[in-house]
């Protein structure tokens, strides 16, 4: 089932309209970024080559429209107060990359992150964020103790818990919460933030996967604008500002093949069932991203491709038969569309995160960053191919879900969080394993799924049940060197 979408559509600099069904930029914003862009409603889906805008918009001459967002980019001179939530993990660290390279463009207002607090104490000391917030008590103590020796002199409000991480997340003074922090942990903060008007940056991918049904709605309510900080989705925003309505016709997802990309099904099923230790180390290093441990097991899946492709459907209305994934180990080109005349329009750069993050708290504006420019001569050459689905069962298991719609991406994305957990905790499950419980949950939430009306208490209890399904099923998986033949 598709779910509906919000359906906007928007000019920028030099390029026609584009017309794509997308929660990105919701038609009522009123943000100070967006302010002077003319945004219009249009409808359509990937696929159709049908498209129309909405009769009773505003209507705007191209050249009025350029004015305005020549006005809106002069100079490139702005300033965005941010929160960052997981400041001390991969995305988070970034981030502030970015602010040290930008420091006239960007205030940090709030921090949240786990239990780092030697790593928050740095932060803070340097930042200077109204709010702090650490997973615990005793790491919120032990940032408090850090502060004090150090001499801080300007203290934020020191907080913990849940609690702490929406406290962070809504700041009153943030413009942009950079949503860093790892799987469904970060549904709540975000739809506070959005429900207070804030801008999203979207690094947190579980949050629409287990709550697109809730949060596309608020996104329409709340007027405000998300912008994808991954890599893929950020290419995927990039490319559609030149595509027309009516004018998509397909989403292409590239996908580094993770830590397995070069070895057979057979090679991978005897290296599972001979040498679980060795498959254990390879699974959590990727071979060209810096990420977190959970997405680098989540790419030696496959999942964080499967996840990417529900992600798709949810910030840009692509039906799911309308989005193909294709393995390309160099991860120089981050995705692709294809438009009704069969071209491709590709978005290319380096295997950098903070080139997605940077164009996600900086939109619409292009910021001069100090990175090694992208060299193709260098590259040499590029290769693709198709992702062999009985390898990695993960990316069926998440289309399965995404066209189910509903409660069961998030009971997809539960279990998947919670297998992935085991098997990084190395409690004896198996890297083949994970899909097994995954489907198995999957299976046994038939009897309750729900796709309509869908509320967050629906969302929050189904993550619940899955990932004890997934604690409780562990010890009766049967470990086998063939899955799903």
């Amino acid at each position: 089932m598709k779910l509906p979408s919000i359906a906007v559509g928007f000019f920028l600099a030099s390029h026609q309209a584009s017309g794509f069904s997308t929660n990105l930029l919701s038609s009522s914003s009123t943000k100070q970024s967006t302010s002077s862009l003319n945004v219009f409603s249009v409808s359509g889906s990937a696929g159709t080559g049908e498209g129309w805008i909405d009769p009773s918009a505003p209507v705007n001459s191209a050249a009025s429209l350029k004015k305005t967002l020549d006005e809106a980019l002069k100079g490139s001179t702005f300033k965005k107060r941010i929160s960052i939530l997981g400041s001390t993990g991969s995305i988070g660290t970034q981030t502030l990359d970015i602010v040290d390279a930008c420091p006239d463009n960007f205030v940090v207002d709030a921090l949240s992150a786990g239990n780092n607090a030697k790593l928050m104490a740095d932060q803070v000391m340097k930042y200077s964020p109204k709010v702090a917030s650490l997973s615990t008590p005793e790491a919120a103590a032990e940032l408090r103790t850090l502060l004090k020796e150090r001499g801080c002199t300007d203290m934020p409000e020191i907080v913990h818990g849940a609690e702490g991480i929406v406290e962070a997340a809504t700041v009153g003074s943030a413009d942009t919460v950079v949503t860093g922090i790892v799987g469904a942990a970060g549904l709540l903060p975000t739809i506070e933030a959005i429900k207070l008007g804030k801008d999203i940056a979207l690094a947190n991918k579980e949050t629409l996967i287990s709550g697109g049904p809730v949060i596309n709605p608020l996104v329409e309510k709340h007027g405000i604008n998300m912008l994808p900080a991954d890599s893929e989705h950020s290419a995927i925003f990039q490319c559609l500002q030149g595509v027309p309505p009516g004018g998509l016709r397909r989403v292409i997802l590239t996908a580094s093949g993770g830590a397995f990309r070069d070895f057979s099904k057979d090679e991978l099923f005897e290296m599972c069932e001979n040498d679980p230790r060795a498959v254990q180390k390879k699974a959590t290093t990727h071979p060209n991203w810096d990420m977190g441990a959970k997405i680098t097991l989540d790419s030696a899946t496959m999942m964080n491709k499967g996840l990417e492709v529900i992600e798709a459907h949810y910030l840009f209305g692509a039906s799911y038969d309308d989005i193909d994934i294709v393995i390309h180990p160099q991860s120089i080109v981050h995705s692709m569309v294809e438009t009704q005349d069969t071209s491709c329009i590709a978005q290319l750069g380096w295997a950098d995160m903070r080139l997605p993050i940077v164009y996600s708290v900086s939109w619409p504006h292009r910021l001069k960053m100090p990175y090694k420019p992208l060299n193709l001569a260098e590259i040499g050459s590029l290769t693709f191919k198709a992702p062999d689905t009985e390898k990695y069962p993960c990316i069926s298991l998440a289309y399965e879900a995404g066209k189910k719609g509903g409660t069961m991406t998030a009971v997809l994305n539960a279990a998947n969080e919670a297998a992935n957990e085991m098997f990084r905790e190395d409690v004896g499950l198996g890297f083949l394993d994970i899909p097994k419980l995954i489907e198995g949950a999957m299976e046994a939430h038939k009897e309750d799924f729900k796709v309509d009306d869908v509320t967050l208490d629906d969302i929050l209890s189904c993550d619940a049940w899955a990932r004890e399904y997934v604690a409780e099923n562990t010890k009766n998986v049967v470990k086998a060197p063939i899955l799903f033949t």
